[in-house]
């Protein structure tokens, strides 16, 4: 073989690749980041050969010695990673190799670069997962936190961003903790189809020699081995779902973004961000700018496009593994990226808003919000719910014209629209008891509020992180 070839697969090659395309097809500078999972992987890999007798004791122990020094190697900065190498693989392999001899050729006895990248993005997303989960369970104790603050800070309520009934501002971050809530078992679910173990798949055929893989599942806490070794090194719906759970997960933070930053803005003056979550102007000294959640909402867009990328991969691909498969790593490592950095910054920002309860009670004190509560009181004093739509729409038209909210008018002026109407009506006129009223689970009463953030201390203490 000439030494010009790649040493590691490239017997029947009478040429060496050229340059160009060595560099081309190499994924060595992006996948450099699985040497931890690529390093585990091979020491489960070792002890199961030792274990069904290819590799001595000695071996064994030569291989995993070896493995632990070129990790240090790598987290000290002093690993040479090389192009010419190709991938992670290769160059652990080769290190391995020239660090203790021979005995690093025999680590890749019973398996294949096919069945090993697989293993290590699944190792990957295993570990990333975890973390992901951690961030939002964060997010939403700080959630809770606020939310508790909050529980009796009147705001108005919004459908087609009118004002439509009074919630409170508890309220309205508890429904981001129900997004949230989706999103962790979502992540939760997505990590039962990662940890399933492809080692073993070899190529594509399995392989020859007396493997145990149940033995290699259980040493790297896989749930079981997959199924079929064609399947296993073909495989990338964890990685498409995974991204299609961060889909929905920034989704739900644009929500969130786009709120904050009206909330902030001048026109609406509901919240402040400390200023370490913003940015000024270059031209304009008055500007404080709500950048993180600005930023969030654009991410977003990454995020989707990193979906799509994989959906696009994988499409029309023949079974089993192909050199496709390398565009699956650059798209997932940026979501994975991208979506910690999103939950690390609202984890950190969440607690920190200040509501200014003034300006959410005046703002819900307008429109009319407690027109649907009227609504409510004339079908309890007796009358059909389309008359009272009515009767209550002719009391807003009057106090359009008025420039009067239904809790400033007389109970002269009320009574014209219905004689139903009595002096109680104002205990449903009143802000606080609009969002009193509705005192059932999920409602916007305080103390359902209060409820509501027990309830989601208990499910996140459930998780045992």
């Amino acid at each position: 073989m000439s030494k010009e070839t790649n040493q590691q697969w490239g017997g029947r090659f009478s040429e060496p690749t050229d340059a160009f395309v060595a560099r081309f097809t190499a994924s060595v500078d992006f996948d450099q980041r699985l040497y931890k999972q690529d390093i585990q992987g091979s020491i489960a890999h070792a002890r199961m050969l030792e274990k069904v007798g290819v590799l001595t004791e000695k071996e064994r122990d030569d291989i995993i010695r070896g493995l632990g020094e070129i990790r240090i190697e790598i987290e000290r900065g002093d690993f040479e990673w090389s192009v010419a190498l190709e991938d992670v693989h290769m160059n652990i392999e080769a290190a391995l190799t020239k660090k203790i001899g021979i005995t690093g050729k025999k680590l890749h006895t019973g398996r294949s670069r096919n069945d090993q990248v697989a293993t290590d993005i699944r190792l990957y997303m295993r570990d990333e997962i975890d973390l992901v989960l951690a961030e939002i369970s964060r997010l939403q104790q700080g959630l809770l936190e606020l939310a508790e603050k909050e529980a009796d800070t009147i705001m108005p309520g919004f459908t087609h961003l009118q004002t439509a009934q009074p919630v409170t501002f508890g309220h309205h971050l508890l429904a981001w903790f129900e997004m949230l809530s989706r999103d962790y078992e979502r992540f939760a679910d997505c990590r039962k189809r990662v940890n399933i173990m492809p080692l073993g798949a070899a190529a594509l055929a399995g392989t020859t020699y007396p493997i145990d893989r149940a033995y290699t599942a259980e040493l790297l806490q896989f749930d079981a081995p997959a199924g079929n070794s064609l399947d296993a090194v073909s495989d990338r719906d964890f990685g498409i779902e995974f991204c299609a759970a961060s889909s929905l997960l920034l989704m739900h933070m644009t929500r969130m973004s786009e709120e904050l930053v009206l909330w902030t803005s001048a026109q609406f003056n509901f919240i402040n961000l400390p200023d370490r979550f913003c940015t000024g102007s270059s031209i304009m000294p008055q500007k404080k700018n709500p950048d993180v959640p600005e930023l969030v909402r654009g991410k977003s867009g990454r995020v989707y496009g990193h979906l799509m990328a994989l959906l696009t991969l994988m499409k029309s691909q023949p079974l089993a593994y192909n050199k496709d498969n390398q565009e699956d790593k650059e798209p997932l490592f940026d979501t994975v990226d991208t979506v910690k950095g999103c939950l690390r910054a609202f984890g950190d920002m969440i607690p920190a808003i200040e509501s200014r309860k003034d300006e959410m009670r005046e703002a819900a004190r307008r429109g009319f919000s407690t027109a649907t509560d009227l609504a409510d009181y004339l079908v309890r004093k007796g009358v059909a719910f389309r008359d009272a739509h009515e009767i209550v729409g002719l009391s807003v038209a009057y106090g359009i014209k008025t420039k009067k909210d239904l809790s400033d008018m007389s109970l002269d002026e009320l009574k014209q629209f219905s004689d139903t109407i009595e002096q109680d009506v104002f205990d449903v006129l009143t802000l606080e008891g609009s969002v009193a009223a509705r005192n059932h689970i999920g409602g916007t009463a305080p103390d359902q509020v209060r409820a509501a953030v027990d309830r989601g201390r208990d499910l996140i203490a459930a998780r045992g992180e």
